[in-house]
């Protein structure tokens, strides 16, 4: 597991390609924060993509069925575990952790005809 924090001038390149690449994987988007707990936004839904926009200064991770947006992210880890990137931790501008969690999207066989 290795954990690398980006920089804000890679948020906006970083999301844009990296979205390209994640068509093919599923997300949970889990929120922690002292006075709010830890609670589970998402649970295993296509991701459709993650975008940062620097003139709103917000994250913004679309997955099927839900918009979760992070309004004045103030930073941005990523956990790279076992050479493929498992999740990324966004901290937004009143300490709250936005968790999201990667898996590849199970295969299924082409149905019999």
């Amino acid at each position: 597991m290795t954990i690398r924090k980006l920089e804000r001038q890679e948020w906006r390149s970083f999301f844009d390609a990296m979205s390209k690449l994640l068509e093919a994987k599923d997300a949970a988007v889990e929120m922690a924060a002292l006075d709010l707990g830890d609670q589970t936004e998402a649970e295993w839904l296509p991701l459709l993509g993650i975008s940062y926009d620097p003139r709103d200064d917000v994250i913004d991770i679309a997955l099927d069925g839900l918009d979760h947006m992070i309004s004045k992210p103030r930073d941005v880890y990523l956990d790279n575990g076992a050479a493929i990137l498992s999740s990324i931790e966004i901290v937004d501008a009143d300490g709250v952790k936005q968790i999201v969690k990667l898996k590849d999207r199970l295969a299924l066989p082409a149905p019999r005809t």
